[in-house]
């Protein structure tokens, strides 16, 4: 009796993992019209890794309206958009030397997607981060709030 519990215990641990797991991982949208589709995305203190994967459900090539997705603090948004316009766009748009970039992905375009896994270590629930798209220009449109939640 004590190895069918057991069991219908291990069934349920199991069954509960990927549920667990889905909450640490993220799906965002993008278009031709500079829009992202959720203007703010939120994990569980608990995800020690987060993955993000980002659609680009328009048809413009990436050298017209490519996105990709930058995590950063909010107050470091601006500087690090300003700075990636240098680096241009073989670089998608970011000096990855910078060290207030949290987490980002490729720049993509139409009908394609990518995705980044990150540490959430030294980030801490209370604390201000956004995300934004680094091609020039689309960081007034295309921006959200990231929530570590308690």
């Amino acid at each position: 009796m004590n190895i069918v519990k057991s069991l219908a215990g291990l069934v349920l641990l199991s069954a509960a993992l990927p549920a667990l797991a889905d909450e640490c991982t993220l799906t965002i949208d993008s278009n031709d019209a500079m829009q992202y589709d959720q203007q703010e995305l939120s994990v569980p203190a608990s995800c020690k890794e987060v993955t993000l994967t980002l659609n680009h459900t328009g048809n413009l090539e990436k050298k017209v309206m490519g996105h990709n997705w930058v995590l950063s603090k909010t107050e470091d948004m601006q500087a690090i958009a300003t700075g990636g316009i240098s680096a241009g766009a073989d670089n998608d748009y970011l000096d990855t030397s910078d060290e207030r970039i949290l987490a980002h992905t490729a720049l993509i375009g139409g009908g394609e997607s990518t995705s980044v896994t990150f540490s959430t270590e030294g980030m801490a629930a209370g604390d201000d981060y956004s995300y934004f798209c680094s091609f020039p220009g689309h960081i007034g449109m295309m921006k959200g709030k990231f929530v570590i939640t308690e």
